[in-house]
């Protein structure tokens, strides 16, 4: 993907090198672009940090103790939604499966579940959950899945085309694929501006509005089915946002924004971050 030449923010790494971004707009698709994006061997060196929290099962704080309470009700919700539009129970594929919580409640609710998951340390805690993994998508079959997610990591890959065309791929003629992704159109995106969280450069290459994520899928023949609202996101994101402005946990401030974010959207319908539910408009060749 070329990148744009229209800076909209400029953005500082605050949870590992301090490294300062651009944010380029790409105004066709509504879509920003983080540069420079590190490169695939400079990556990793970014998400090496015991804060980062989709790597961890950890329970140190109150925050995690929170985050993981949250988790454990959006699984549930996670698996209420895939059986409400794939009622029978079939193959189930997760993209950046992090610590494997979400592949272990689909395997207990009967999905075949595969996954993938380029972190080590991630990966050895899911293993020992009895997780199932491939090392690359390239292994599995063509149109062998009747359900493809990814919980907030679409932001994270650096061939956004490819990664696109592979769900293509892999989707089940009947299949419905599930992408979770923040919204920077949200109003806590515009509240906290270079402090939002939920920017997270670099590890977070794009971010996407509706606009982006209909276009994208549809050059796949996709079909942008229905946007569903994260509305726990918008008080995690402004509670780590107050932490990066005024460098402390504020609690009453991250819960006012959330709280505002949410009700305004119940109007422009831009929550801090969206579900996307996808499906095929034709069969892949």
């Amino acid at each position: 993907m070329t990148i744009p030449n229209q800076t909209f923010l400029t953005v500082k790494d605050h949870s590992v090198s301090g490294e300062v971004f651009e944010l380029r707009h790409d105004t066709e698709l509504d879509l920003l672009v983080t540069h420079p994006q590190p490169s695939a061997e400079a990556l990793p060196k970014y998400y090496e940090s015991d804060d980062y929290i989709s790597h961890t099962d950890g329970k140190r704080s109150l925050f995690e103790k929170a985050y993981h309470f949250v988790k454990d009700i959006a699984l549930k919700n996670k698996l209420d939604l895939i059986a409400s539009l794939q009622p029978g129970k079939g193959r189930l594929l997760d993209i950046g499966a992090g610590t494997g919580d979400f592949l272990n409640a689909a395997k207990q609710a009967g999905w075949h579940s595969t996954g993938i998951e380029p972190s080590e340390k991630a990966r050895a805690i899911a293993e020992r959950k009895g997780v199932t993994f491939v090392t690359d998508l390239g292994q599995l079959e063509d149109h062998s899945f009747d359900v493809i997610t990814m919980w907030h990591v679409l932001e994270h890959v650096p061939n956004l085309e490819h990664q696109i065309a592979e769900l293509k791929r892999l989707l089940k003629p009947t299949g419905t694929i599930l992408v979770a992704v923040p919204n920077f159109r949200s109003h806590d995106a515009k509240h906290y501006g270079a402090f939002w969280a939920a920017y997270d450069v670099p590890r977070h290459l794009w971010h996407f509005s509706k606009t982006a994520i209909e276009k994208l899928f549809a050059t796949q023949d996709l079909k942008l089915a229905d946007v569903l609202p994260m509305k726990f996101d918008a008080f995690y994101v402004s509670l780590l946002s107050e932490k990066y402005k005024a460098g402390k946990m504020n609690f009453v401030g991250a819960v006012i924004t959330g709280l505002r974010s949410n009700w305004k959207a119940r109007r422009t319908k831009q929550y801090s971050s969206h579900i996307y539910v996808l499906k095929n408009t034709r069969k892949s060749n």
